[in-house]
């Protein structure tokens, strides 16, 4: 099947072993069809049964000293990143007439964010819990379906705003986890910081040639956008490290974060 196929199929997968198995197949060497309209033939994304969706006031918060307070915590993130798996695959299939690299670009990311998957639900077994155990919001999913009509509004509000603010809580989740003793925990979240580094970095790369083609200037759309589009308003401190190694330029981090100090965490 042709990769952009491969995506949506796996988009519309219900449980985590589906999108995996559609993923592990979705290499180099699948064929690639940019120009085609692909129109879903089930409901996306699938979702397991399993968390209950709910408002984010109805969430639970409790201490990380104990492992129902851990458990609670990893949950979060594990949801997270399946919601991060299926933008991936979103973008890899909803947008057509775009270079191949846009499309190799967001099956890697599909992948890696797999990958965080797997460690974040083997954490949360070795804490006596299942994915779905706990409630969860679908936050992301829903700027998703907001900006799926526009690439350059999805470009600018899920990897460059929601994804972005991960760069900005992975020092403080892990600060907490390792606090507590739990090592293995924190050991995750330096593999997710690293890699979602690189995921900013690519949504920077293809919001500003989106940019360059509609002739447009990076940082005053993106204050549209974010208008437009009621993206979540930015809650420090922001990660200027990991934001600078993630391609935002100084004079962004200035406009979406005044008096900040770019260069320094």
């Amino acid at each position: 099947m042709e990769l952009r196929q491969l995506a949506l199929q796996a988009l519309a997968g219900t449980s985590w072993q589906d999108k995996r198995a559609i993923l592990d197949t979705m290499t180099p060497q699948v064929t690639l069809c940019p120009d085609a309209a692909l129109v879903p033939a089930q409901p996306i994304p699938g979702r397991p049964a399993r968390p209950v969706l709910v408002s984010p006031a109805e969430l639970r918060n409790r201490s990380v000293a104990t492992v129902e307070g851990r458990a609670i915590l990893v949950h979060a993130l594990a949801h997270i990143e399946f919601n991060a798996i299926n933008l991936a695959l979103d973008a890899v299939w909803r947008f057509p007439g775009l270079p191949e690299s846009f499309y190799r670009d967001w099956v890697g990311v599909a992948q890696e964010e797999s990958v965080h998957f797997r460690h974040l639900e083997a954490h949360l077994a070795r804490l006596g819990h299942d994915y779905g155990d706990f409630p969860a919001h679908d936050g992301l999913w829903d700027m998703a379906e907001r900006t799926r009509d526009d690439l350059l509004a999805r470009l600018a509000l899920v990897p460059r705003t929601l994804e972005a603010r991960g760069l900005d809580a992975c020092p403080l989740v892990r600060h907490k986890l390792a606090s507590v003793g739990d090592q293995e925990g924190a050991a995750i979240i330096d593999i997710i910081l690293r890699d979602e580094i690189g995921h900013v970095a690519l949504g920077n790369k293809w919001y500003r040639w989106e940019c360059a083609r509609r002739g447009l200037d990076p940082v005053l759309v993106y204050a549209r956008l974010a208008e437009d589009y009621r993206a979540p308003k930015l809650r420090g401190p922001l990660n200027m490290e990991a934001r600078l190694a993630a391609g935002f330029a100084p004079e962004e981090l200035e406009a979406i974060a005044p008096g900040g100090t770019p260069g320094r965490d």
